[in-house]
């Protein structure tokens, strides 16, 4: 397959999992775009994929109003950046996210993740997104 083929196959998935992920499917995100021995790189929950998974499900229990819309997506190689604005509660302002996945042929192994609140003032007229 061309390499042009499986980076598109590759940001389709980032998009597919977060959206999923935002929507509350956490284990059929997981079980369909990511290798079960995958490592995460957020400082705020033990290792392993398991760990972020039980993590986003507990997340999903606590706002189950969350959306997540993907704004730009970029991909390089076995990398792929997703940023996003994530809005945990409707009428919030949300959040800028950008997670950033690495790849093993068409599954997700390994993700990377930052956000920033997104002021409800801003001086910049540009916004976020």
């Amino acid at each position: 397959m061309p390499a042009e083929s499986i980076g598109l196959r590759r940001k389709q998935t980032a998009v597919k999992f977060l959206e999923m992920v935002g929507a509350g499917k956490i284990d059929d995100a997981y079980r369909e775009y990511a290798e079960p021995n995958g490592k995460h790189h957020n400082p705020f929950f033990s290792a392993g994929f398991k760990a972020l998974r039980e993590a986003m499900k507990e997340n999903a229990l606590q706002f189950p109003g969350m959306r997540l819309t993907a704004k730009n997506v970029i991909g390089d190689g076995d990398l792929v950046a997703v940023h996003s604005h994530v809005v945990l509660r409707p009428g919030e302002p949300g959040l800028a996210t950008i997670h950033l996945f690495r790849f093993k042929g068409n599954k997700i192994v390994e993700i990377w993740d930052i956000g920033q609140p997104v002021p409800a003032d801003s001086t910049n007229q540009d916004g976020m997104f």
